[in-house]
C-alpha cells in the first residue's frame, strides 16, 4: 500500500472513532471468547472456518493431534491387543514422520512407550 492510500485510511479511520462509529460494537471492552494462543492456533481457527476436513492438514499436525488425543483414543479399546496394535502403527507412522520430515511443522515429540500407555490404559479401565 502506498503512503498516500495508507494516510488515507488511517484519515478516515479517526474520522470515525471521532464521530463515535465504533462505540456501540457488540463485545466492546470485553475479553475475546475462544481465544487460542497454543502452537498452531490460526491453522486449526482457518480449518474450522473455512470448514477444512482434517485430511487436509500436514502430515505432523495430524500426528501431534492423534498424540494429544491418544488417552481418549486408548479409551476407546475394549482390548489390549488392538491397542497395542493401534500403538504399534502409530509408532511406524511417528517414526517415519521423523526420519523423514514432509509438510508441517516438526512433531517435537518422540515414540509412544507403548507398554507405559497399555498400564495407564489398564488402571483407567480397572481402577
Amino acid at each position: 500500500m502506498s503512503g498516500h492510500r495508507e494516510r488515507g485510511v488511517e484519515s478516515a479511520i479517526e474520522q470515525a472513532i471521532r464521530q463515535g462509529a465504533f462505540d456501540d460494537l457488540p463485545g466492546a471492552g470485553k475479553p475475546l471468547e475462544n481465544l487460542d494462543t497454543s502452537e498452531g492456533w490460526w491453522l486449526r481457527q482457518k480449518s474450522t472456518r473455512e470448514k477444512i476436513g482434517e485430511e487436509a492438514l500436514p502430515a505432523t499436525i495430524r500426528l501431534r493431534k492423534e498424540l494429544d488425543e491418544l488417552e481418549d483414543r486408548a479409551d476407546g479399546f475394549t482390548k489390549e491387543s488392538d491397542l497395542r496394535e493401534y500403538l504399534e502403527d502409530l509408532n511406524a507412522r511417528l517414526k517415519k514422520a521423523l526420519m523423514y520430515p514432509g509438510d508441517g511443522p516438526p512433531i517435537n515429540r518422540g515414540l509412544v512407550d507403548i507398554d507405559e500407555e497399555v498400564a495407564a490404559w489398564s488402571d483407567r479401565k480397572n481402577p
